[in-house]
């Protein structure tokens, strides 16, 4: 009874968002697209060129916003254990990027290092936080691995977070491997939401 009462106020809060209203009344395919625009006019992740991994991508929020930033002249490689429909110039691999075939397959198509590293995931939420929280945290740290492979020295991850137990231990993970680390809580993050995004800029790509 009480999920069901949790699904339905999930529903209106959707219905109601004016962030889910503008992404449709604009072409965005999730609100979560302006936390990344947000975040990009405070921070200038991205400019022309720019080469970015986009971690848990589906449905596309993020890549569309990042592919029109870097240009032809950059490249956005996004991954997800889901299906992602076709978004033009964005590349797309399906599946765990932890196993090893698919790991090698984005390591291969990116054929170098990238200038930026982003993840939006998060789990599928039970509600209750002492099996979200760890869940969330090992998100993080799976996608803190995987930009510790990719980046470039002096590059940037920005990654979302769930404040609460372990959040303290991901801060100064991050801190022993990037120069400047910042919190962002975007507008477009639902006020009740414990969610708050991680940046880390000038990777030291040698620690």
């Amino acid at each position: 009874m009480a999920r069901g009462k949790s699904s339905n106020r999930w529903l209106k809060e959707h219905f109601d968002d004016v962030w889910v209203a503008r992404a449709q009344a604009e072409g965005f395919r999730s609100r979560a697209a302006f936390k990344l625009l947000e975040i990009q006019e405070k921070d200038q992740l991205m400019r022309r060129g720019s080469r970015v991994l986009d971690l848990g991508a589906a449905p596309g929020g993020w890549s569309q916003v990042a592919a029109d930033l870097v240009g032809n002249s950059g490249l956005v490689m996004a991954s997800d254990i889901l299906a992602m429909d076709t978004l033009a110039d964005v590349e797309f691999i399906q599946g765990d990027f932890t196993e090893e075939p698919v790991y090698r397959s984005i390591l291969e198509r990116l054929g170098g290092p990238v200038d930026l590293v982003m993840s939006d995931m998060a789990p599928n939420m039970s509600g209750m936080n002492a099996i979200d929280q760890p869940r969330a945290l090992y998100l993080v740290e799976l996608a803190l691995d995987m930009a510790e492979s990719v980046l470039e020295a002096g590059g940037t991850v920005l990654v979302k977070v769930f404040q609460g137990e372990g959040f303290d231990k991901i801060l100064s993970t991050m801190r022993t491997q990037y120069g400047r680390v910042q919190t962002r809580k975007p507008a477009a993050s639902r006020s009740r939401s414990r969610e708050v995004y991680l940046l880390g800029r000038d990777f030291r790509a040698n620690k």
